[in-house]
């Protein structure tokens, strides 16, 4: 496991935001995780390319370390955004990869969009977009507002990991219950009373709820600021969220973009499959050739 230091920095409306800091040499990556997820979600991925490259995995407001809002209204992706830059003007990156996994993906279109890619004199060097687009399926995001925002307790990491089975077969079909634990201790924490709980704040799904709650602008011009940098899009085969359709649209727009479709996944990959690692790495090397 590589070593990491605990960072943190303010949002523009008081709030203590935290992220991991992995050392490394090459370009920093802003890992942005999904609408649940936490800084876990990305520790394999820094373990693996820690060293080689500075790792920033980021805790969105409301999840794992970072403040929960007294305002449930700013859980909503203009605010994160906010929030990102400026976590950026703390960190005074001149140059940076931006991961993003689902929700993740909307923020790094909307960071890139305003900071635009090297050939244009921008900062964002490039960019993975993990199983997400600027067009969501509604399907994906009906079964996601099944779940998002209830609150539930375990009384043991198998329970939760029981729970995470029933409710994301659809998504990991082949998964066997150690696969289900180690998700459960990505999503999940244990409480001072001995509770396993989803780690992120229950309200945020009060504005996901919501129409047009899951984005709230128009995201394809965004993916346009997406042209002049190196991108890979990952999507699972049977991904609720991204659909083959947007995919293929999504590839045609974006002349530097690699597609990689990965069988038997839903929403979201890992990150971690052998397929997105391969993928990963030919995306770090058309960014930093050595």
């Amino acid at each position: 496991m590589a070593a990491w230091e605990d960072g943190y920095w303010w949002s523009n409306d008081g709030l203590r935001l935290h992220y991991r800091d992995y050392p490394g040499d090459g370009a920093p990556i802003l890992c942005i995780p999904g609408l649940t997820r936490n800084a876990r979600d990305f520790a394999a991925v820094a373990d693996r390319l820690a060293g080689r490259h500075r790792m920033i995995l980021v805790e969105l407001r409301g999840r794992g370390e970072s403040a929960y809002a007294k305002d449930p209204m700013t859980y909503v992706p203009l605010t994160y955004l906010q929030d990102l830059q400026a976590l950026l003007d703390h960190l005074a990156l001149d140059r940076f990869i931006l991961f993003g996994t689902s929700l993740g993906g909307i923020l790094s279109m909307l960071v890139a969009a305003t900071r635009a890619g090297q050939q244009s004199g921008g900062q964002v060097a490039g960019v993975l977009l993990n199983d997400v687009g600027p067009t969501l399926d509604s399907a994906g995001l009906a079964r996601i507002r099944t779940y998002v925002g209830k609150s539930t307790s375990y009384p043991t990491w198998l329970h939760a990991a029981r729970s995470l089975s029933e409710s994301q077969a659809v998504a990991y079909p082949d998964y066997r219950l150690e696969e289900w634990l180690e998700m459960a201790k990505r999503l999940c924490r244990l409480t001072p009373a001995g509770r396993i709980v989803f780690d992120y704040d229950m309200a945020i799904a009060e504005p996901f709820k919501m129409p047009g709650g899951e984005a709230g602008v128009d995201l394809w011009p965004a993916l346009g600021a997406l042209k002049p940098i190196p991108g890979l899009l990952l999507r699972g085969e049977l991904s609720d969220i991204l659909s083959a359709a947007t995919a293929d649209r999504m590839a045609a727009e974006l002349p530097l973009l690699e597609r990689v479709d990965l069988p038997r996944i839903g929403h979201a990959p890992t990150l971690f499959e052998p397929e997105s690692e391969a993928a990963i790495d030919r995306l770090l090397a058309r960014i930093d050739p050595v």
